[in-house]
């Protein structure tokens, strides 16, 4: 853990400047908000979930509980028929912006913490800024755009979505990689 003591710099001002990007792309530049539709019935759907009152969390349509109810011919019946969907039930209210945005700035240091990991068993410390700029960049790079994979893959997340979050994974991946190579 001695590497934590050694590369605090980089862990801490990577973080905090991975999350002022990430506040800049999503609330200044526009591309964000074209991942998100707005359903030509919304009032009639919102009416509807309100009135089943889900708590929050995740829930699939058609629903079927184990692989033995998903292939019964109503389950069948109800896939082919459509919509298939994924929904995310948050809280009522507006969103908490402040805890929100703490859990933010704690996963961004937490994602540099183990990019200074990885860069303490491969990099000397007296490596040049290139080699440790390419290990910690591509190792941020993966930890930002690689986890959201599966939601494209499984969950009918759209690939064009993915292509916008990599695009901003590789600037986060390019500025950890900067502050790591300078402060090594």
């Amino acid at each position: 853990m001695e590497f934590v003591l050694e590369l605090w710099k980089p862990i801490l001002f990577s973080g905090l400047a991975v999350f002022a990007l990430s506040a800049v792309s999503w609330t200044l530049l526009p591309f964000h908000n074209k991942e998100w539709n707005k359903l030509s019935n919304e009032d009639a759907v919102a009416a509807a979930l309100r009135a089943s009152s889900p708590a929050p969390g995740l829930y699939s349509l058609p629903h079927a509980a184990d692989a033995k109810a998903m292939g019964t011919p109503e389950m069948q019946a109800k896939l082919a028929g459509g919509p298939v969907a994924y929904l995310t039930v948050a809280p009522n209210g507006n969103p908490a912006m402040g805890p929100m945005m703490a859990k933010s700035v704690i996963y961004n240091i937490i994602v540099s913490l183990f990019v200074a990991y990885v860069a303490s068993l491969t990099l000397a410390r007296d490596a040049e800024y290139l080699a440790v700029f390419r290990v910690t960049g591509t190792v941020a790079f993966m930890a930002y755009a690689f986890g959201t994979v599966p939601d494209s893959i499984w969950f009918a997340k759209p690939w064009k979505s993915y292509r916008l979050h990599a695009a901003d994974a590789l600037v986060y991946g390019l500025v950890v990689g900067g502050f790591f190579g300078w402060l090594y």
